[in-house]
């Protein structure tokens, strides 16, 4: 490619997704990465897509939901332009009840769905015995049920991004410092919140460690668990996906250790379909955490015609097909529509 219209900095999911949309919408662009596609906190194996609560809503519930219902179309794109699966299915997902006034709470969460998410998923309480075999232990013997989460393996999402955005005539560079030409989107996860940092003279953001496994049990196309804060992630290839931690403090940032230990404990606990199933593969990675714990979106300041796409978090890969449209339209057509929450100024 002789020109460039779009250098994304990065192929996390932020920078490949901003960058397949950029691309479809005829721009020419180039992502640059220094490893391979999903090499930081997007080569997580969890790859839970899953709203927060239906209540006290505000600008981030709301783009989150945006992203959630935007993803089955988003990926299915995907999936078309690069001849690659996703992982992606919207199945929904189980959380135990655990007492009567958690229940209470549930019921009425159930009728804000009904206005919040305007139809187009619902929010449940369901009978612990109805949801067949693979389902969390509820002390009450009933769950929240709803049917807006969704998995997706994120790493085969990551590889499917980047074969879609050269299909489409675009470049994918690995193993490569640069060059930047033309508009830039700093998409660099957790060492990238560390650079701007350094240039704004003010910490907007830091590394935030998880530990996750991948176990051997096909649970068919079930709904997801969340449950003893545990996320529990049935894949179509016949494993699950269990995390994870949230480390501050951390000497080792790609080591596993007594944390994901306790992680996988629990999940057999709350999940008894997975008391036997052998752990296949433990991870370990850094996800970026904005200071504001929004995503962090919009121009860089100071740096004229450079761009941040950052701050995922733990709901980065929910949030992709949101941020990569929110982004396109910022860079490409001048249009900004990103919450002020999001912003880069929020974080100083």
């Amino acid at each position: 490619m002789a020109t460039v219209d779009i250098t994304v900095m990065g192929a996390g999911v932020f920078g490949l997704a901003t960058a397949w949309v950029c691309v479809r919408r005829g721009a020419r662009v180039r992502v640059v990465e220094w490893s391979h596609p999903g090499a930081g906190a997007s080569g997580t194996p969890v790859g839970a897509l899953s709203p927060h609560v239906p209540e006290q809503w505000n600008a981030k519930k709301a783009f989150q939901f945006d992203s959630l219902i935007a993803a089955h179309a988003f990926w299915a794109g995907v999936e078309a332009a690069s001849g690659q699966g996703t992982g992606y299915a919207r199945l929904g997902r189980y959380q135990p009840i655990g007492t009567e006034a958690a229940l209470e709470r549930a019921q009425a969460r159930a009728a804000q769905a009904e206005d919040l998410w305007q139809g187009k998923a619902r929010w449940s309480v369901v009978p612990a015995v109805d949801g067949g075999v693979f389902v969390p232990r509820s002390p009450t013997g009933m769950l929240v049920f709803d049917t807006l989460s969704a998995r997706i393996a994120p790493r085969a999402a990551c590889t499917a991004l980047a074969r879609a955005i050269v299909a489409e005539g675009g470049e994918v560079c690995c193993g490569a410092e640069g060059p930047q030409q033309g508009r830039v989107i700093w998409a660099t996860g957790y060492p990238g919140l560390a650079m701007l940092s350094a240039e704004l003279g003010a910490q907007v953001g830091n590394g935030v460690k998880g530990q996750a496994a991948i176990l051997g049990h096909d649970a068919g196309p079930v709904p997801q668990i969340h449950a003893d804060g545990v996320l529990i992630v049935p894949h179509a290839d016949g494993t699950v996906a269990v995390g994870s931690t949230s480390e501050r403090d951390f000497t080792d940032p790609f080591a596993t250790d007594e944390r994901l230990d306790d992680v996988i404990a629990r999940a057999r606990a709350v999940c008894p379909a997975l008391a036997r199933a052998p752990v296949i593969e433990r991870w370990a990675g850094i996800r970026p955490r904005a200071s504001s714990i929004a995503p962090m979106l919009g121009p860089w300041p100071g740096r004229a015609g450079h761009f941040v796409a950052n701050g995922g978090f733990k709901i980065g890969i929910g949030l992709a097909p949101e941020v990569a449209r929110i982004m396109a339209d910022l860079v490409l057509d001048g249009h900004d529509e990103i919450p002020d929450t999001f912003r880069v100024e929020a974080n100083l």
